[in-house]
């Protein structure tokens, strides 16, 4: 009871600061994504057996490169965006490809952490900006979609699951699980889309498309990471919950295909 309950307060402690911190201001906004992003970096560096001296100064390099020149040119968004998937690719060909660990040299290690931490972290932190001006509620819309896929792929996975997702990766998840945790994510986002009209319909359910599909490889993919380095969790800031990476490891993994999908959108229109 006692675990049940820290666990709830801890992530009530968590949804309450980054939407507190997402909608006071562009500033606060920045600074604790920049702080998430450091404490991602930290713990993937533990999870991949990297020293995190230098990974540490990579992070806070670009995190400061991208307060202080703020650049939005498409084409080097787009440049981000496909080093990017780069990564994120070859992170799913390792998915789900051999069930033996894959080994990586030194430079392979740090290509993985520009690929899934640091530049996924800087495309987050450039989302609310698309439409021109600081739109925080496009953040608030992914997240709340993220936790609705995560929420009901639970539900309907704890009442209706029989069929393994990934076993080997992740053993509680399941395909109906994923299904209907997808199912109530389109839901969610026409919901959505009724209050934040910024967007039209159609582009929040497809967000909620990308948000459900690969923000679930993201989780299994973060889990494989765990599973080779032999450990339940990333960290433990988050009593109950375990470290950021446990938490933010479905929406880093979407993002790139998110931007990608809205630079898209503003190049056609």
């Amino acid at each position: 009871m006692r675990e049940s309950s820290i666990r709830a307060l801890s992530g009530f402690i968590y949804i309450v600061l980054l939407l507190t911190a997402t909608l006071f201001s562009e500033v606060s906004f920045t600074l604790l994504f920049g702080i998430f992003l450091l404490i991602a970096v930290v713990e993937f560096c533990k999870l991949i057996h990297l020293k995190n001296g230098l990974p540490i100064v990579l992070g806070l390099g670009a995190y400061i490169l991208f307060i202080v020149f703020r650049i939005n040119s498409f084409y080097t968004d787009i440049a981000i965006c496909l080093a990017t998937l780069f990564v994120s690719v070859n992170l799913m060909i390792d998915l789900f490809g051999s069930a033996q660990p894959v080994r990586s040299d030194k430079s392979a290690k740090y290509v993985k952490l520009f690929g899934y931490i640091i530049l996924p972290f800087i495309l987050l932190m450039k989302v609310p900006f698309i439409t021109g001006s600081f739109t925080p509620n496009i953040i608030i819309g992914i997240f709340i979609l993220i936790w609705t896929n995560d929420t009901f792929a639970y539900i309907v996975g704890k009442s209706f699951g029989k069929t393994k997702l990934f076993e080997r990766i992740s053993p509680k998840k399941t395909i109906e699980g994923f299904v209907g945790g997808l199912v109530f994510t389109m839901i969610g986002s026409y919901i959505i889309s009724q209050f934040f009209t910024f967007f039209s319909p159609v582009t929040w359910i497809i967000t909620g498309l990308i948000v459900g599909f690969f923000g679930t490889i993201g989780d299994l993919v973060e889990s494989k990471f765990k599973r080779t380095a032999g450990v339940k969790d990333s960290g433990k800031i988050m009593p109950g919950h375990g470290g950021i990476l446990d938490r933010l490891d479905s929406v880093i993994f979407a993002i790139p295909f998110l931007y990608l999908f809205y630079q898209i959108l503003n190049y056609v229109s």
